[in-house]
């Protein structure tokens, strides 16, 4: 589950704030369990038991469903996420003047992708499942969503700095995940940022997920496939490269700066020499968590 800090955030920060309904989600990490079960382990009575797992259920933490018993059918609890992203406001850096480049994410000006791969919009799936050659399908550029399991994707965009400005940071936000056919929560992947045929590092994704739909996905997309991906926030700085606030490289700008003329070439991949190859999603307006396109904003003086 990814969420965002603000009011939506607030009935799963709540269900969290109780030591009690900590203890059922270690004991749901084990098994499923009813309500008599939690009471006996917990020690609790089933009424006040009840309560807490209300609280998991609004939350979207847990679930029940009903399961054959020795006296019929029984409620059974059951953990539905096995993580939790907490993403804060991102910090505004107003000294510099910006300029800010929305990509959609079907406007690739190249790949090279091997299956599983695909492409969907928010109304159907681009050709067939598995066949690169819909990569190059006009339909493209209209993608929400796109995957594959290795290869690369990379986008040309211009360069809006004038001569007279003073390139002083990148960033690069985009929603990602991994690569498993249908979905896996546990499934890490090396997904590696490079720009201007500069290699900047390499971000491991921990999984591709389904425990929960994304905010954005469209109802006509399978439950048991990939649902949303990690808002990853790439900066660059004279200093190196970072992910969501982690160092990943010491490239950075000094390095990209004696290669910048009139584009941008950003790209996206999974090395096959990686040693995690486990694919790559990239999640679009219409898709995921995020209703983004892939932002790309360089701050300069």
């Amino acid at each position: 589950m990814e969420l965002q800090l603000n009011h939506q955030a607030l009935p799963v920060l709540k269900a969290l704030a109780s030591d009690t309904r900590i203890q059922i989600i270690e004991l749901l990490s084990h098994n499923k369990l009813n309500l008599t079960e939690l009471s006996e382990k917990t020690g609790l009575s089933s009424a006040i038991i009840g309560r807490h797992v209300k609280s998991l259920v609004d939350a979207g933490i847990v679930k029940t469903e009903s399961s054959p018993g020795k006296s019929g059918l029984q409620k059974v609890v059951v953990l539905k996420i096995d993580r939790l992203n907490l993403e804060f406001p991102q910090k505004l850096y107003t000294a510099y003047e910006t300029y800010q480049q929305h990509i959609p994410i079907g406007h690739f000006s190249d790949f090279s992708v091997k299956p599983t791969c695909g492409l969907a919009t928010t109304e159907t799936y681009i050709g067939v499942y598995d066949e690169p050659k819909y990569f190059s399908d006009p339909r493209k550029y209209d993608a929400g969503i796109l995957w594959f399991t290795s290869g690369f994707v990379e986008y040309q965009i211009p360069n809006l700095l004038e001569e007279t400005d003073t390139l002083e940071m990148i960033d690069l936000s985009l929603e990602i995940a991994s690569e498993f056919p249908y979905s896996n929560n546990v499934w890490p992947s090396d997904i590696t940022f490079t720009i201007n045929d500069i290699p900047l590092g390499f971000w491991t994704s921990p999984g591709d997920f389904s425990d929960t739909r994304g905010i954005y996905t469209p109802k006509w997309w399978p439950n048991d496939t990939n649902q949303y991906g990690i808002l990853v926030n790439l900066r660059i700085t004279t200093g190196g490269t970072y992910v969501n606030g982690s160092k990943i490289s010491l490239n950075g700008l000094k390095e990209i700066l004696p290669t910048l003329n009139s584009q941008w070439k950003i790209k996206l991949s999974v090395e096959q020499d990686s040693e995690n190859v486990g694919g790559l999603t990239i999640y679009g307006k219409g898709f995921g968590n995020h209703n983004q396109h892939i932002i790309l904003t360089t701050y300069f003086r």
